[in-house]
């Protein structure tokens, strides 16, 4: 039985990932001729070249990128399996890499985030916002530990992900005092011909917002259109339009923007997930989230 030389497969994958052979050996503490001899031996035991060399330049062959692939999930494999067997970095950080929808309102993350800040010990979060896409792209690559979305992986992508449904939520509609007096009374009828701040693109949100108002015989005027949630409500607390937002999280929207509950879409309903590349998620500080959103979302 041919056994891979785990060993020949590191100093690969760190060369792949440094973009040189001088990197690696400073990443590695190791001189050029050691690297040079244990690449040579892992194409020789693949029968294969792993990089094409154009002078000092290092460019991966077909079959080198998919080498570096399985390289980079087993060293992400062992990474996780050392935290897990550990519980948890030994005297360190722990860090988690959240990557977090466009699409997903700003209150919505702090809720989900908030127990990842409460943990014992030394915590820290980083948070990147971006494109469902890209953000799986990232996670993909193991820069992300896990991805926030109101929105499933999405299938195309032929990324073997998993989607945690972390809980689901009702819609709120807001609006200032001014707007509450004249919308709240025969909601949702009373929307029809009212100004109304819509979330932009191909949002979750948006969509069911447009079937909401097919089905309800409602055609409000559109004011504004807007990719970030955060300052759609901040000309919504201007009174330029009514808004709408999960209600798991009314109570924060009414004390941040000074606005009022005009009345709920009932039939409406936003989901949310964790999307990671484990079945079973592991990391302690995405279990604390998903444990605490599961017990929010029952209470909505």
């Amino acid at each position: 039985m041919r056994w891979l030389n785990y060993h020949h497969l590191l100093y690969f994958w760190t060369v792949a990932r440094e973009g040189s052979v001088t990197k690696a050996c400073r990443s590695l503490h190791l001189t050029q001729p050691t690297i040079s001899a244990q690449l040579k031996a892992l194409e020789k035991s693949v029968k294969t070249p792993l990089f094409e060399r154009r002078g000092r330049s290092m460019t991966l062959t077909e079959a080198g990128k998919t080498v570096y692939r399985y390289a980079d999930e087993i060293f992400s494999l062992g990474r996780e399996l050392e935290d897990v067997v550990r519980g948890r970095p030994a005297g360190g950080v722990l860090r988690l890499v959240v990557g977090v929808a466009d699409t997903l309102p700003k209150l919505v993350v702090h809720r989900l985030l908030r127990p990842a800040f409460h943990l014992e010990g030394d915590v820290r979060v980083t948070c990147i916002d971006g494109a469902p896409d890209r953000l799986m792209a990232q996670l993909a690559l193991h820069e992300l530990d896990v991805v926030l979305s109101d929105s499933p992986a999405n299938p195309q992508i032929g990324l073997r992900a998993y989607n945690h449904l972390l809980g689901e939520s009702g819609v709120s509609l807001f609006g200032t005092a001014s707007l509450l007096k004249l919308y709240r009374r025969d909601f949702p009828a009373s929307l029809n011909g009212a100004p109304f701040l819509m979330p932009l693109g191909d949002s979750v949100l948006g969509r069911s917002l447009e079937q909401w108002f097919d089905d309800n015989g409602i055609r409000p005027t559109i004011r504004g259109e807007f990719a970030d949630s955060a300052l759609l409500k901040v000309f919504g607390a201007e009174g330029e339009g009514v808004f709408a937002a999960p209600s798991v999280v009314e109570e924060d929207v009414q004390r941040a923007y000074r606005v009022g509950v005009i009345g709920r879409a009932e039939k409406l309903r936003e989901r949310f997930y964790a999307i990671s590349v484990e079945k079973r998620m592991q990391h302690p500080a995405v279990v604390a989230i998903s444990k605490s959103a599961r017990q929010l979302m029952q209470q909505d």
